[in-house]
């Protein structure tokens, strides 16, 4: 009597490049697609607002390009260990396929859970399907993690180059009757009162045909001036893949070797670069999003939390041009350009003097993009607290940074237009907020020194 696999997908939400799909097809059992929604287990994460409602697209898509393949995909929610493997004894399945993930958390369920299904008689595998270089394998001399890009990048492109993409199935053998999904509908993923996604769903095409063609578009059209017009907010000059990545929709194997195809790439594939970096420190820092990377920043002197000043940072209307023009367009789209969230983010950390943990959590709730690595990962980098952090006396001035990457107004306009951003003043002055930022680092350093 066959033994179907079960392909368990996480943040891989595709059908090409698949290490575990493909597992799956050359086992030849029939398959059985499974996708659990855990919000419950331990140290897992819950998901921000923007991230379920990518979420929900993004499985409705899989689901249909499954079933136009012979397979089903089956939802069930609950914590994953326990799902999982009540899961595997009613389907009576002989086989577990995943591609890996990288968090603490996620590490223990998915560790505790192979070998408990290995105890049972099933065959379980993982693959290396989300990241272009597994985190054990880049190393200083030393043999620990790196915290500095450079050299780590450097250690990276000295190992064999990233696998080639697998091809997209043409079928995927299904079970005659799949086991009974709960509908995606009754998650309650999309906003309803309010219904505040009308903007994401303007912006956004979520799934793996979308992202595929905004990889093609990218290499097309601008992956040659990405060098020159990456860090113009106007320029429209970004691959726009960053959530495609999250969740795996396009994976990081096929946009390098695309990339490579296209003969250009450098800085871009850099970018790439960073993504890594920034899992292989959550890899070898499970508390990324909590604890200072940097064990001298946790004397940092916060003053009591402003939240009248917080709010305002939240809803743009810090009479900032280029910091409200960000919090807008991240409001409305559920994206920030790269540049002007380490403006937005510098302005938070170091001139209202506001924890950057509340501003990570802030993303976390409004990025379609937030992912458990790359969100604290830049957010400590900006703080001054993390990997490769930038040097605590940088603090971003916004107008100058406006008039560098902005210098006609053309992304402040967009984004404040009839907003109150226009008229009202600025939270701080600059200047005198940032030499209060650097008293306080100052303490920092002198306490490192001790």
């Amino acid at each position: 009597m066959a033994r179907p696999s079960i392909v368990w997908f996480r943040d891989d939400l595709r059908l090409a490049d698949n290490p575990a799909l493909r597992a799956a097809i050359d086992r030849g059992e029939p398959i059985i697609a499974l996708y659990v929604l855990d919000e419950e287990s331990p140290g897992v994460r819950a998901l921000g607002g923007a991230a379920r409602w990518w979420l929900h697209h993004s499985l409705a898509s899989l689901g249909e390009r499954l079933r136009e393949r012979g397979a089903t995909l089956v939802l069930r929610r609950g914590p994953a260990a326990q799902v999982v493997r009540e899961f595997v004894t009613d389907a009576s399945a002989g086989a577990v396929f995943w591609n890996r993930r990288y968090g603490g958390p996620e590490r223990t369920i998915d560790a505790a859970l192979k070998a408990g299904l290995r105890e049972d008689d099933v065959e379980v595998a993982s693959f290396a399907g989300s990241l272009l270089f597994e985190p054990w394998t880049v190393t200083t001399g030393a043999g620990t993690h790196f915290s500095v890009f450079t050299p780590f990048w450097r250690a990276c492109l000295a190992l064999p180059a990233p696998r080639s993409p697998l091809p997209e199935p043409r079928e995927v053998d299904g079970v005659r009757q799949a086991p009974a999904s709960d509908s995606l509908d009754d998650w309650g993923l999309l906003p309803q009162h309010p219904d505040w996604a009308g903007g994401l769903r303007e912006t956004w095409e979520p799934g793996e045909p979308a992202a595929r063609r905004r990889l093609r578009d990218f290499l097309d059209h601008d992956l040659a001036a990405y060098d020159r017009a990456r860090d113009e907010p106007a320029a429209g000059a970004t691959s726009l893949l960053s959530p495609r990545l999250r969740w795996g929709e396009v994976s990081p194997h096929t946009v390098w070797h695309e990339t490579v195809g296209a003969g250009h790439g450098g800085r871009f594939l850099s970018e790439l670069g960073w993504r890594e970096f920034a899992w292989h420190t959550l890899f070898h820092f499970p508390g990324l999003a909590t604890e200072s990377l940097r064990p001298e920043f946790d004397a940092f002197p916060w003053p009591p939390l402003d939240r009248t000043r917080l709010e305002a940072w939240q809803r743009g209307r810090t009479g900032i041009p280029l910091v409200d023009a960000g919090m807008h367009e991240l409001w409305t789209t559920g994206y920030m350009h790269n540049r002007v969230r380490m403006v937005a983010s510098s302005f938070l950390v170091k001139n209202l003097l506001i924890d950057w943990r509340h501003g990570e959590q802030w993303f976390w709730d409004t990025l379609v993009d937030a992912d458990e690595a790359n969100n604290p990962f830049n957010w400590q980098w900006v703080a001054g607290s993390g990997a490769d952090a930038a040097p605590y006396f940088r603090v971003f001035n916004p107008e100058l940074q406006a008039k560098k990457f902005d210098p006609d107004g053309r992304y402040i306009r967009e984004w404040t237009a009839g907003t109150p951003s226009e008229t009202i003043d600025p939270l701080v002055d600059l200047g005198e907020s940032r030499k209060a930022a650097l008293a306080a680092y100052e303490r920092v350093k002198r306490g490192a020194r001790a």
